[in-house]
């Protein structure tokens, strides 16, 4: 792992470390590229006004001020102001105004994926940071949005998260029409507070969470009994549809919710078998989810959090009449990334691109180690070239010293050679020709053990 950090919650990696990263990141875009999602970059900043239009986590946004106005003097901001600018804190609501601003040009169904940081005024701790990268993918329709693509995301992600160098994953799904017409279905109309609630289970426990329905939200000790045994519910396979109808509650959006969830589970236990479950404990507090919700946990590091959720929206974007329903997952890399460093899960197989060395007989051969290296990287060879010609002992220390697997040599006759300084093995080679092994030709991530 990194040292720490300078300024806390800014994480920064080192070279090794980072090559971790990009192979998470490089694998993410392959996997979405491979089931057609576009790529997209929103701007950094978003207005006050559109970042807060919802309310959800004011309290966490960072503002945007100049230091100084355009007349030298100093800046003064206005938090109020609905036109201040601060940095984005997720990638949803960038994305939605995205969509609006741009629908016209647009083919809908509309598949993207983004890859970017944002910034949230977050306590940093371990899968905490204040400055993070997080990889989305969403399938906005416009009107509507057949649920097929509820299934299609939960499939895609569990693809992805499959592809790296990370420990088993549980995607964990809900339907919040199936919760929301439970509670209704049992007299407790205020849904979005027994959501909030049932939200909570994890970090305060049933019995607190009981205590919260009966006192904020006049629950009887039924009601809150029911809800409660509702969250409690979990299978690997399509039995918790038996298992909730068997509590006796009836309600039309109930059996819409449940019908969705099966769904999803159905095609998961055939194409994802083992890595998602029906989990009605999940409910998601942020109010524009509509349908399906997600969260994700890494088996044995579930005290990590959530390292994917997301979920169903019907109405985060309109223009006017026109509504932009959309479902989509959001994975934090740098969460992620976090957690494989510190637990040694995985490491890369040497500390930079590069996989030759060209020595230097004399400091006159340096032009020709050029043309030799331009032959290298003319078939993908990553290759450096030695700044002066000091000993050759000290050369091959300087590419150990580096990770560089291996040193070429020409000597005044215009022979060959190439070193492995692992092993010691030097051998003839021709720089039109020669290519190293498939797993030295570029940095490899590989799992621990």
């Amino acid at each position: 792992m990194a040292r720490t950090a300078s300024l806390s919650g800014f994480p920064e990696w080192l070279p090794q470390e980072r090559l971790v990263e990009l192979h998470v990141l490089d694998t993410l875009r392959k996997t979405f590229e491979l089931h057609g999602f576009s790529s997209i970059e929103t701007r950094a900043v978003e207005t006050v006004g559109q970042l807060l239009r919802k309310g959800e986590i004011d309290k966490e946004v960072y503002g945007l001020s100049r230091l100084q106005d355009e007349d030298g003097e100093d800046a003064k901001s206005d938090k109020s102001d609905p036109n201040a600018l601060a940095l984005h804190f997720d990638l949803t609501v960038p994305f939605a105004r995205y969509v609006v601003e741009n629908a016209g040009y647009l083919a809908f169904p509309f598949r993207r994926y983004q890859i970017q940081k944002v910034w949230r005024g977050e306590r940093p701790q371990e899968g905490r940071a204040r400055e993070f990268t997080q990889a989305d993918i969403d399938v906005v329709g416009d009107g509507e949005l057949p649920f097929r693509y509820d299934v299609e995301i939960a499939l895609v992600i569990a693809e992805a998260l499959s592809a790296l160098p990370i420990p088993d994953f549980r995607l964990r799904i809900n339907n919040r029409k199936l919760a929301e017409g439970f509670y209704r279905g049992i007299g407790l109309t205020d849904t979005a507070g027994v959501l909030r609630s049932i939200d909570k289970l994890e970090k305060i426990g049933a019995a607190k969470v009981a205590q919260l329905l009966k006192s904020e939200l006049g629950a009887t000790d039924e009601q809150a009994g029911l809800a409660l045994e509702l969250a409690s519910i979990r299978t690997e396979d399509t039995s918790f549809v038996d298992r909730v109808r068997a509590l006796g509650v009836k309600d039309d959006l109930l059996e819409e919710g449940l019908n969705e969830l099966e769904q999803v589970i159905q095609a998961a236990v055939l194409r994802a078998p083992g890595k998602v479950i029906a989990d009605l404990s999940i409910a998601r507090g942020l109010d524009y989810y509509t349908g399906t919700v997600v969260e994700t946990v890494l088996v044995g590091h579930e005290q990590l959090g959530s390292i994917c959720s997301g979920g169903r929206y019907d109405a985060l974007a309109s223009k006017g009449n026109r509504k932009f329903p959309g479902v989509g997952l959001s994975i934090g890399v740098t969460r992620l990334v976090s957690r494989i460093l510190s637990q040694e899960l995985a490491a890369a197989s040497r500390s930079v691109p590069t996989a030759v060395l060209i020595a230097l007989n004399s400091d006159d051969s340096w032009s020709a180690a050029q043309d030799v290296a331009a032959q290298l990287r003319g078939r993908g060879i990553a290759t450096e070239v030695a700044a002066k010609a000091e000993k050759f002992g000290k050369q091959i220390k300087f590419a150990d010293r580096r990770g560089i697997p291996f040193v070429w040599f020409t000597d005044d006759d215009g022979k060959h050679q190439v070193k492995d300084i692992r092993t010691g093995e030097q051998v003839d080679a021709d720089p039109a020709s020669w290519m190293p092994a498939d797993e030295d030709l570029h940095v490899r991530v590989t799992t621990a053990g």
